[in-house]
């Protein structure tokens, strides 16, 4: 369950970034859509603690977005994973990560071949990750985030950057689709309980349970994804 009331957020040059935002959320897969600027990102941001409100409130899971308690519950991931990645393979990188969650080697060595067979990352496990195609990258990403089993997953423009195929991929995986990633063993375990993604991807937006749109730095519908998707392409034509 995610709570909003009355957010509001200013930019650093007092410009308001959001205003008046109050939506409650508790459905499974939230998509978030909207034009560049229109305060989607900052929204984002905000339910992932990495942006302080100015004004009004908001809590993820009960838990206030300004509360240190709010990282063991939030995971997020960005359109560029190379702002994610730490360490110098695969293998080593989720490893680092379940090591956080104070592991032993043993436990932080099963987690990370789980993790890296779960999204398909085997056959890449101990390469440099300089090498690594973006996809495989963001896949990555998606894998350090699992294994700290978020119960919320806030995901900015995941798919931007990537091919087709890739795109799909990955989507399949923040969903929680049954046709998941090729490679991926056992299909597409589901990243968290919650989903919040933000995109441009219209198509990725219409799977999800419910939309919200984003304008100017108000929320202006929420509601089913079809008629909030249907709506934005006849106001965007």
């Amino acid at each position: 369950m995610i709570e909003v009331r009355g957010l509001g957020v200013d930019g650093e040059d007092g410009a308001r970034v959001l205003t008046g935002v109050s939506v409650t959320l508790p459905y499974r897969r939230v998509a978030v859509i909207g034009a560049n600027g229109s305060g989607k990102s900052t929204f984002a941001r905000v339910l992932a603690g990495l942006v302080k409100p100015s004004r009004g409130s908001a809590s993820v899971m009960g838990i206030d977005v300004r509360s240190r308690r709010l990282r063991g519950a939030v995971g997020m991931v960005f359109s560029d994973p190379d702002a994610q990645i730490l360490m110098p393979t695969p293998r080593e990188d989720i490893a680092l990560t379940a090591g956080a969650l104070g592991l032993s080697r043993v436990e932080r060595g099963r987690s990370a071949e789980t993790a890296l067979e779960r999204y398909g990352l085997v056959d890449q496990a101990d390469r440099s990750v300089s090498v690594l195609s973006g996809g495989q990258k963001q896949l990555l990403a998606l894998a350090g985030i699992a294994v700290r089993r978020p119960q919320v997953l806030i995901a900015d423009e995941p798919t931007t950057p990537l091919d087709l195929r890739n795109s799909r991929r990955v989507g399949a995986l923040l969903l929680g689709d049954s046709d998941a990633a090729d490679g991926a063993a056992g299909g597409a375990a589901r990243v968290a309980e919650q989903l919040v993604l933000v995109t441009h991807d219209l198509g990725l937006a219409r799977r999800c349970d419910h939309a919200l749109r984003f304008d100017h730095g108000e929320l202006v519908d929420s509601g089913p994804p079809e008629d909030v998707v249907a709506k934005y392409e006849r106001d965007e034509s």
